[in-house]
């Protein structure tokens, strides 16, 4: 127990320096903007509906907010010995340990006593031009109030990709006796510390409208939130909803999953992605690439069952890969990779056969999306 214990935390690190962790954030601050042009990329490839487009968007615009929040609360790492370091997981995710997403949440639900008791963003200006001035010294305590400040109000802002975003529902369409909707909620997934969005498409042929039933509603939230961990399989997960929800018919279930990024400079990777970084010795900027996986379960037909002694129920029957269904439980994993044009061309060069079957995103030199053959 404790040799995997001490495995766990190798993998964690901090951001001790300030330069250091402003390229960290600098890092990110590009990656997810090419994340929502990925997804418009997807979305023109007839691969996910507008509905679903516009979901995800928001996520990966909440992605892009949490890293902004968090970047302001770590602006003066290294610059005094209480500021605060980042911790994040540089094996096979790259990303910021759950966590960190955990003490934000914290945080925000205190926000309002952590900004009245702050000095405004224009008064900690003017009191730092003062002491320049004045005192001829760096103002360090007063940059960093500056810089809690800004964190808080990232906060208060809202938006923000939390460790848990509960299910949602948007209703799509209805058809005879049954209503369709889009259940969709994201996690901090705190075993990979990587960010994982679910789009859950289900049929409801309740009395009420399913986001409407103050009954049925918070238990299909808690239920969906209890499960939602990256080990269980989609299969799992859709069949217990099937089955503990008779007036719900599932129909297809998708996982994806927003990671890992691998570079040079900020984490440790083995196999083909590591000898195409190592071969691209792209500039800071340049140097990452990051996977995308989509695991995908669908509905083959709908089925009466026994139920019981004298009671029958509809049972989806779930299509796998024939291939590799039964190990992934899914009808389809797909895994996609984003990356700047000179990791690409050390890729193509490398030609190693594990990344061959990865759909490639290459990131032009304007930050234009291609998709490569």
């Amino acid at each position: 127990m404790a040799e995997i214990k001490e495995a766990l935390v190798s993998d964690h690190t901090e951001l001790y320096d300030t330069a250091i962790a402003r390229r960290y954030f600098a890092k990110f601050d590009r990656i997810t903007g090419h994340l929502g042009r990925v997804a418009g990329e997807v979305e023109a490839e007839g691969r996910l509906t507008r509905t679903e487009a516009r979901v995800l968007g928001r996520y990966l615009a909440g992605l892009n907010a949490s890293f902004a929040a968090l970047s302001h609360k770590y602006l003066m790492t290294g610059r005094t010995d209480t500021a605060p370091r980042l911790t994040f997981d540089r094996h096979e995710s790259g990303f910021p340990v759950a966590q960190e997403l955990m003490t934000m949440a914290l945080d925000a639900a205190q926000v309002g006593k952590h900004l009245s008791g702050m000095a405004s963003e224009a008064e900690l200006k003017d009191r730092m031009v003062r002491q320049i001035v004045r005192d001829l010294t760096v103002p360090t305590e007063l940059q960093f109030a500056l810089s809690q400040r800004l964190y808080y109000e990232a906060l208060a802002a809202g938006g923000l990709f939390w460790a848990r975003n509960d299910p949602e529902a948007q209703f799509i369409a209805e058809a005879a006796d049954r209503r369709q909707f889009l259940i969709h909620w994201a996690v901090w997934d705190t075993q990979t510390n990587l960010p994982v969005v679910y789009l859950f498409d289900v049929q409801d042929s309740g009395k009420k409208p399913l986001p409407n039933d103050d009954r049925r509603w918070p238990l299909v939230q808690q239920g969906l939130m209890a499960q939602s961990v990256g080990g269980l399989k989609l299969l799992t997960m859709a069949q217990g909803f099937d089955k503990d929800f008779a007036a719900i018919h599932p129909k297809r279930l998708r996982r994806l999953t927003l990671g890992p990024m691998h570079s040079q400079d900020f984490t440790l990777q083995s196999g083909p992605i590591s000898d195409v970084l190592k071969a691209a010795s792209a500039p800071d900027g340049q140097d990452w690439a990051l996977v995308w996986t989509v695991e995908d379960i669908v509905s083959d037909r709908e089925e009466e069952v026994k139920d019981g002694w004298f009671s029958t129920a509809n049972r989806q029957i779930w299509k796998l890969d024939p291939v590799h269904g039964i190990d992934t439980g899914t009808t389809s994993t797909e895994r996609m990779v984003i990356l700047p044009e000179p990791v690409f061309q050390a890729l193509v060069e490398v030609d190693a056969p594990g990344l061959r079957p990865y759909r490639k995103f290459v990131v032009g030199a304007a930050g234009q999306i291609i998709p490569a053959v």
